[in-house]
């Protein structure tokens, strides 16, 4: 289930460039950028750029699975039955998890890193394998946020799980960045971090951030659909730039955390719209997990703006929940607003 990237989208910019500021780096394994409008009262570039970057260290600092001096890392190494103080952030994103795999009947999960491992995605992988049914059975009773509990202020294991917050880390950081970009005094900017993106306001000629869904092709980079965004975020998880074949069936690094296997359905990407970027990237994964027919009833039981691309025999077909029609209308058309 979980995922190291969210996909790739195309952002569109236009009109009065010369209004426009920009600055980005590497982050999360990944890339972060900013584009931002430099209008009266907005700090230099130096100065945002420095409030990003150290409020990525400190999330760095306490979600990345990659250093062993994380907080997360060290919880991680913790024995069955510990408890460990964790800073508030890594709890909230803990909680939010709870929350979302109760609703989704454990579609989503924080605690499938040793499956990725498992079938050869996981950073300590050695290449991609198919695991017999044995070893599967043998790592499903590590799996599960039923193994976690949050009491105050720490944060308790009855199983020896490993924590991965990296299916939602990056829309969490969207959101707090974002925040802390308007209090500062900037009113129109697009955040991105590793594909999950923000937009606030409008460009100096009025016009909105465009931003294109990319079409879930693995030959080359193409756009499926466009949407106008102005105080919402947008995540999209798909299948198709992580993944292997063996005897010509395709294995997803998307899991489902109650089988143990990568998904088999024909689902190749999902985009989630939502004021919250956490939200839109906890749901982006979980619509993929559950798959088309799931997913859409899922989607609409909650009011979430989703939309679903599947594999078709001749390319790919598009359908949207009620709440992304409502919000964006057809999805068949070019440009969409809000």
């Amino acid at each position: 289930m979980a995922r190291f990237f969210a996909l790739l989208v195309v952002v569109l910019l236009s009109g009065c460039a010369d209004a426009l500021q920009e600055f980005g780096g590497p982050t999360m394994g990944s890339h972060y950028s900013v584009k931002y409008v430099q209008a009266e009262g907005v700090p230099s570039q130096d100065h945002l750029q420095g409030e990003v970057e150290r409020m990525l260290a400190e999330i760095d600092r306490q979600m990345s699975t990659w250093r062993a001096d994380s907080d997360l890392s060290r919880f991680n190494r913790l024995p069955v039955g510990a408890c460990m103080v964790m800073p508030e952030p890594v709890l909230e994103l803990v909680r939010f998890g709870d929350q979302l795999s109760v609703s989704s009947g454990g579609a989503f999960d924080l605690t499938v890193q040793p499956l990725m491992e498992l079938w050869g995605f996981g950073a300590q992988s050695r290449g991609h394998r198919l695991p017999a049914d044995e070893e599967i059975a043998a790592v499903l009773p590590s799996i599960g946020q039923r193994h976690l509990r949050v009491d105050g202020e720490r944060l308790c294991k009855d199983a020896f799980v490993r924590l991965d917050l990296d299916a939602i880390a990056a829309g969490a950081a969207v959101d707090r960045i974002a925040a802390h970009l308007v209090g500062l005094g900037v009113r129109s900017f697009l955040l991105e971090i590793t594909g999950e993106l923000k937009a606030v306001g409008r460009k100096p000629d009025g016009s909105p951030w465009i931003i294109a869904i990319e079409a879930p092709r693995t030959d080359r980079i193409e756009e499926q659909r466009r949407l106008e965004l102005d105080g919402l975020g947008l995540s999209t998880s798909g299948d198709y730039r992580n993944y292997f074949e063996v005897g010509g069936k395709r294995y997803s690094h998307t899991f489902d955390p109650r089988t143990g296997r990568p998904v088999e359905h024909d689902l190749a990407s999902v985009s989630v719209v939502d004021a919250s970027v956490l939200r839109a990237d906890g749901l982006s994964t979980t619509l993929m997990v559950l798959g088309p027919e799931q997913g859409m009833a899922y989607a609409e039981r909650e009011g979430i703006a989703a939309l679903f691309i599947r594999r078709a025999d001749r390319g790919f077909s598009v359908s949207a929940s009620s709440a992304f029609v409502r919000r964006f209308g057809d999805p068949q058309a070019g440009i969409v607003g809000m």
